[in-house]
């Protein structure tokens, strides 16, 4: 039941992209190239699960959905960039910047988070104004210095040097779970939610926004990169602080169910529509990729 749910949102972002449009040329061919690389649309999809949990229709948000996973993606084309992860391979193909060179895919990138809130502007209909522009306000925090960016320059930063754990958790709490958190809260702004259950919808992406990390910290440790789509082991060559190199492996497995157990726990207030959402968690700790 959980993967017929979760393939059907992601078919819901899919089609509604695919429906966009789209201007021929070059630049358009590389945002399409990495937007359609077989991304999990894990922002989207929890968005549409947010908006779910709290009463309403994720349908009627999808231009906001979809422009989350613009930002997501801008963000993986210019991480892979020789000037930050230099990575060539991205979800087992290769990255933008191999394909259409590093000026186009720095422009793809800036393409992408532009047309995002093109999107996020959208009139949508049932959705206060309001509601709608508080929702534009936090994600453009949560994509820019104060959340994704902020986030990338800290990990930036602690290259070739040793973090605590507290410096690590605020890296990721940053880099990869602002956009998390501002996904479950746009979801359940946008479709109406009191403000208890925003905040319970926050702590629960907070706690899997670190648990997403922990599990890639592991992953690039016990995978393969056929299975996970990407060189592995390049936290070890880049030197970088990791959970599993501040806990060991035995230690990053048992702090991944404890974020894991905290996003259960902070979901009691929704009851029962909050089922897609559990799953979800334990989705996001036992992947393969």
């Amino acid at each position: 039941m959980f993967q017929k749910e979760l393939d059907d949102y992601a078919r819901l972002v899919d089609s509604y992209l695919a429906r966009l449009p789209w201007q021929a040329g070059t630049l358009t061919e590389s945002m399409k190239y990495s937007l359609s690389a077989g991304g999990k649309r894990i922002r989207p999809v929890l968005a549409l699960a947010a908006a779910h949990a709290v009463g309403g229709e994720g349908e009627d948000i999808l231009p906001a959905v979809c422009g989350l996973e613009l930002i997501h993606t801008y963000s993986l084309i210019h991480d892979d960039l020789p000037a930050m992860d230099d990575d060539d391979y991205r979800r087992g193909s290769l990255s933008n910047h191999k394909v259409f060179g590093e000026g186009q895919a720095i422009l793809a990138g800036d393409a992408l988070l532009t047309y995002a809130f093109e999107l996020l502007a959208q009139p949508m209909g049932g959705v206060e104004p309001q509601r709608q522009l508080r929702a534009i306000r936090e994600v453009a925090q949560a994509a820019g210095p104060a959340g994704m960016v902020g986030g990338q320059v800290l990990d930036l930063e602690a290259e070739e040097k040793q973090l605590n754990l507290s410096e690590l958790e605020q890296v990721h709490r940053l880099k990869t779970g602002a956009m998390l958190v501002v996904s479950a809260r746009l979801g359940a702004i946008l479709a109406g939610g009191t403000e208890e259950k925003i905040d319970a919808l926050t702590r629960y992406a907070q706690a899997i926004g670190l648990a997403f990390q922990i599990k890639d910290d592991i992953l690039d440790l016990e995978s393969d990169s056929e299975t996970l789509g990407k060189p592995v082991h390049s936290d070890l060559r880049q030197h970088k602080s990791t959970y599993p190199s501040l806990m060991g492996l035995e230690g990053a497995k048992l702090e991944l169910k404890v974020k894991t157990d905290e996003a259960h726990a902070a979901l009691e207030v929704l009851g029962e529509r909050a089922g897609f959402l559990h799953e979800f968690a334990d989705y996001i700790a036992q992947r393969k990729h």
